[in-house]
């Protein structure tokens, strides 16, 4: 009896194992391929998504558009909710479209009532050049001359001339303060009112460029990620031409219902799954975002906040024909915007979403950063605050930095500087103190302004932030 059953179970047991696999349905098989072609295009698609967000945000919240400049009249606050913005500048974003008026004139003043900091990049955010002192006028101004993509006319002297491959673009531009005081605020505000963006066809007799302000709006740029951000990339597909580098990306699209010429119009089982696919994106892009964290220090945590592969792809606009770092650059683009063309010249970022011990930060406890004297910058230093889960502004916080510039700043006896991150002020320490939120984890973001050549010798050296009871 029991030699029959063991018999009995091996035959089973066989059957089992040489049973053929059973085939997906057709159903289940399309379904699988749209769910991870979509995973693939969040990430390949992430700068366009980026890009066309904010320009919508201008246009949504300020009814400004193209070739007009949006900015901040005030230092920001939590209501500019792009992605790690600097609430120590005048911010000034300049969108053109050159499709239907041809080469877009960006003026840019000379550095002489204040200065700008910034860069000129087509759609995908691909640096064109950057602008100011730390640019190519080296803050004599300059008129710099973006072209459409296949522009074949002979551009007149007297421009920096910027080839671009995509009819849309932006310039992200800041213009620096002297002092954080309210006077040398305006100052810097009415200094960023004279760049200037106008078509090269009235260069003779430009108009007046219109500037709106985004100072009292939530101008809410984050990453949606459900079946929004498909609507955003297909909003780029249909506006830009397709670069000979991205075409295998053509029938990717199509087969999540984009397609250039035709509307994106998803039934719900197709949204279901857009749906998912963006949280299983962004989930994977998130698992990356701790390997992008590569000391800048020795002896400290932090990090420049970029994938290196991706910085040299961007400001080469990826000449190596056997790389190009699609994944590297869909990273960044969750949690930040802009790529200055000359990494270190006009300013230089360290970030870091640990403590001294390896913890990651958390927005209920408090923290301290003691910043060393004598940091080498010409122009300023900053420590900002960020919602780890969302990479904006902490929301409804009365302010999200500190910087050298800070009003009230309170410096030790050796020109250090202590600056606390939580959910209270220490006792005294007001005017050093940047809130958090009980509810989550933050990350902080160290702007240098300016920095000198001797802090990429790293004999300056910004700790650890530390834990405080």
């Amino acid at each position: 009896m029991k030699k029959a059953v063991f018999i009995a179970l091996g035959f089973l047991l066989v059957s089992a194992a040489s049973a053929p696999a059973q085939t997906p349905s057709a159903d289940e098989l399309n379904k699988r391929l749209t769910h991870s072609r979509a995973v693939e295009a969040a990430i390949w698609g992430m700068p366009a998504v980026n890009f066309d967000l904010m320009y919508r945000a201008m246009v949504r919240e300020t009814k400004g558009t193209y070739n007009q400049i949006v900015y901040w009249s005030r230092l920001p606050d939590w209501k500019n909710q792009t992605l790690t913005p600097n609430p120590d500048s005048i911010y000034l974003m300049a969108f053109i479209n050159t499709k239907d008026i041809g080469p877009v004139v960006i003026e840019i003043p000379p550095a002489d009532e204040g200065s700008i900091v910034g860069t000129i990049m087509d759609a995908w955010q691909t640096p064109l050049e950057d602008v100011g002192p730390a640019g190519v006028d080296k803050g004599a101004g300059a008129k710099y001359l973006v072209l459409p993509p296949g522009y074949g006319e002979k551009a007149p002297d007297g421009y920096v001339v910027l080839p671009s491959s995509t009819y849309q673009g932006y310039a992200l531009l800041r213009s620096i303060l002297n002092s954080g005081s309210d006077a040398d605020v305006a100052k810097a505000a009415a200094y960023g009112r004279r760049i200037k963006v106008y078509p090269l066809s009235q260069a003779a007799n430009p108009p007046p460029t219109t500037f709106v302000d985004a100072i009292d709006v939530v101008y809410d740029s984050t990453i949606p990620y459900d079946v929004r951000l498909y609507q955003a990339l297909d909003r780029f597909v249909q506006a830009e031409p397709w670069l000979a580098r991205d075409r295998a990306m053509i029938d990717q699209l199509r087969s999540i219902g984009i397609e250039k010429g035709k509307p994106f119009n998803p039934d719900a089982k197709t949204v279901a799954i857009l749906n998912e696919a963006a949280r299983e994106a962004r989930a994977l892009l998130q698992s990356k975002y701790v390997g992008v964290f590569h000391p800048f220090f020795d002896s400290s945590r932090w990090a420049l906040p970029a994938p290196p592969d991706y910085i040299k792809g961007a400001q080469t606009d990826y000449a190596d024909p056997n790389a190009y770092p699609v994944d590297g650059r869909g990273l960044l683009f969750t949690y930040a915007f802009f790529t200055s063309k000359h990494v270190g010249e006009g300013q230089f970022y360290l970030m870091t979403i640990k403590d001294k011990d390896g913890d990651d930060f958390n927005g209920g406890k408090t923290y301290r950063l003691t910043v060393p004297p004598n940091a080498p910058v010409k122009l300023y230093w900053s420590a900002t605050v960020y919602d780890r889960a969302t990479h904006g502004l902490i929301r409804n916080q009365s302010r999200p930095s500190r910087s050298s510039q800070s009003v009230g700043l309170q410096k030790n006896a050796d020109g250090s500087v202590d600056l606390f991150f939580g959910p209270k002020a220490p006792s005294g320490k007001e005017t050093n103190w940047v809130p958090t939120s009980a509810g989550g984890q933050f990350e902080v973001l160290f702007r240098l302004y300016g920095p000198d050549k001797s802090f990429f010798d790293k004999k300056w050296v910004l700790p650890d932030i530390e834990k405080i009871n």
